[in-house]
């Protein structure tokens, strides 16, 4: 069992807990996350080789019993002071099936309220993508009003908003909806932005090495340069700031089926300004050199530590790996400083200190 400490006084349990980009914002705002839940084996890696004191089970949420939880750490229902994860975004996502809860995973996010009605905890933190807001149940009500619904009915509030994560010294453009629930009645306002000048891109990427070949050891973890020969050509044509497809002088064995509109498609970042939404597919190129981003830049875009190690596969080429790959996990992943300024607010709002 569990044996907490004077420090654990805000203990939390973190579901859907990916690479652990949450937990680690979490954890900066005063609260112990004791146990983080993830069913993906890479991520789930990933969150044990960074635990400190905490546990980390691989485990589908759906066949968890929530009281078992409190069983094993201790705790006595209405003990725990926040429940908080992201549910799978795929079928919410823009780029995604946008099929909701058709999609099985699409109802996951339920799960947030079935383990909110075993443990009680004294709020709930929930992230998802923008399009969240707008998705249906597969019945055609709205998912925003089902999950409101549901917490009501345990007693809680949904408060919800729209937060960009550059507001919150993010190195990147990045918006996502963020639900807090807290008991009825309790009052809850957003951290609102931080009014500093946005982190760009040569700050979050300032100070590191030259990355290192696949197989080799790097000075800084996961700084591992994947790019093939046959795409540095490709990426000598984009300017910084630019994409392939308003590049000019592009070969047509080059340019191929694009078009001006592919924005998002072979994208080289500009050091002055934030980065676009780090997204699952390809990487984006360096500002300056002819390689893509390892993936511990897409770390520092997102806000993550040097010392959070990632593990599992790195992707070897532009097309895709069978399990999460390192870039992909950081691009599921929450921005910690984001999820730090929402779980510090959260800790105001009841008084926790």
């Amino acid at each position: 069992m569990y044996s907490p400490r004077k420090s654990d006084r805000f203990p939390s349990i973190s579901l859907f807990a990916g690479a652990g980009g949450m937990d680690i914002g979490v954890d900066q705002a005063g609260f112990k996350t004791l146990c983080s839940i993830e069913f993906d084996a890479p991520c789930v890696s990933t969150l044990r080789r960074n635990a400190r004191r905490k546990t980390v089970w691989q485990v589908d949420m759906r066949a968890l019993d929530p009281a078992r939880l409190l069983e094993i750490f201790g705790l006595e229902q209405g003990a725990l002071a926040l429940l908080h994860g992201g549910p799978p975004c795929q079928p919410f996502s823009q780029i995604g099936n946008r099929k909701g809860t058709r999609d099985p995973r699409g109802t996951l996010v339920f799960e947030m309220v079935r383990f909110t009605e075993k443990l009680r905890p004294s709020a709930v933190m929930i992230e998802q993508v923008p399009y969240f807001a707008r998705a249906a149940t597969s019945g055609g009500e709205p998912i925003i009003n089902a999950l409101q619904e549901g917490f009501y009915a345990l007693g809680y509030d949904l408060h919800i908003d729209i937060l960009n994560a550059s507001d919150f010294e993010v190195a990147q453009l990045r918006k996502r909806i963020v639900i807090v629930c807290v008991p009825r009645g309790q009052p809850f306002n957003f951290p609102l932005p931080s009014g500093r000048i946005p982190h760009t891109v040569g700050r979050a990427l300032a100070g590191l090495p030259e990355p290192v070949a696949k197989g080799q050891e790097s000075e800084v973890p996961n700084h591992i340069d994947i790019t093939p020969d046959r795409d540095r050509e490709r990426i000598r044509y984009v300017s910084e700031g630019q994409w392939l497809a308003k590049s000019p002088n592009v070969p047509s064995s080059i340019m191929r089926n694009l078009t001006r509109k592919d924005t998002t498609k072979f994208r080289r970042l500009d050091r002055q300004q934030p980065s676009p939404t780090v997204r699952c597919g390809e990487p984006f190129y360096h500002p300056v050199q002819h390689r893509y981003l390892t993936p511990r830049e897409s770390a520092r875009l997102q806000g993550f530590p040097d010392r959070h190690v990632l593990m599992g596969p790195i992707r070897g080429r532009t097309g895709q790996v069978r399990n999460l790959d390192q870039h992909r996990q950081v691009a599921n992943a929450v921005p910690p400083p984001l999820a730090k300024a929402v779980a510090a607010r959260v800790r105001d709002s009841l008084c926790l200190m």
